[in-house]
């Protein structure tokens, strides 16, 4: 029997940055482990096609947009047999060799755990929040409308669990989907993102999923990387109606 790879990867592809995929790319190629990248590809022009040629990569045409919980739901039939772990990974991201190894060894030592995501910051090294407590309604009206982010401020400040020391690990509520490092068996037997959010707040969703299967989530700041973070529905109209739309969504499965 062909002995396991120790990881997979899946980025999910739409409108990216070639030089940000690139640098994303090179990062994954640098992790010293057995591993293979998936790049699902979203654009119904198949624009990243022969971009990225390497063994440890494998490009997969969708042709038309999906969404990103859909896009990477595409490899769970490939990876269940294959790799040990499973990582989500945002094109916009990159990091050190040693930030996945570590964290592998991390979600080892831990038998509770089913995902690990590490400390998150942006380019220029200002730490942004991607470990939250669970949404509340009036939280995220704050953090859309800025008009009333005075009043709600309290929510948004708890909600980012800027009440508690973020320099330590611990099992948070919700990790940020631009780096989520699983378990694969854990993976496929959550059967990945639920495919009714086509974009936004499906990482929200799988972390719920992940509590009802009686595992946990760690927050591992110890370990870091760097995101882009174009928080595109704060600036275009149809992302946040998408961000909306999926947020009512959360709320009608999960209750307010």
């Amino acid at each position: 029997m062909k002995e396991k790879l120790e990881l997979t990867v899946s980025i999910v592809l739409y409108n990216e940055d070639l030089e940000e995929l690139s640098q994303t790319i090179q990062s994954f190629l640098s992790v010293p482990l057995t591993k293979k990248l998936y790049l699902i590809d979203n654009t119904s022009e198949k624009l990243f096609q022969g971009v990225f040629n390497d063994i440890e990569i494998e490009y997969i045409a969708i042709g038309e947009n999906i969404g990103f919980g859909a896009g990477h739901n595409v490899v769970i039939e490939k990876i269940k047999n294959i790799s040990n772990f499973h990582l989500i990974l945002n094109p916009d991201v990159y990091f050190e060799k040693t930030v996945i190894p570590n964290l592998i060894q991390e979600l080892k030592n831990d038998e509770s755990l089913a995902m690990i995501a590490p400390k998150v910051l942006f380019p220029n090294g200002e730490h942004q929040y991607s470990c939250r407590r669970y949404p509340q309604f009036l939280e995220l009206i704050a953090r859309r409308f800025p008009i009333f982010k005075p009043i709600l401020k309290p929510k948004v400040f708890k909600g980012q669990y800027q009440d508690k020391d973020l320099t330590n690990p611990f099992y948070a509520d919700y990790l940020a989907g631009c780096f989520h490092l699983y378990k694969t068996d854990d993976y496929v037997k959550l059967k990945g993102f639920d495919e009714r959010y086509f974009l936004y707040m499906e990482d929200v969703d799988i972390c719920k999923k992940i509590d009802e299967s009686g595992k946990r989530k760690l927050y591992f700041p110890k370990e870091e990387i760097k995101h882009v973070l174009k928080q595109g529905s704060s600036r275009d109209m149809k992302l946040f109606f998408r961000h909306t739309i999926s947020a009512i969504k959360y709320f009608y499965k999960w209750g307010l």
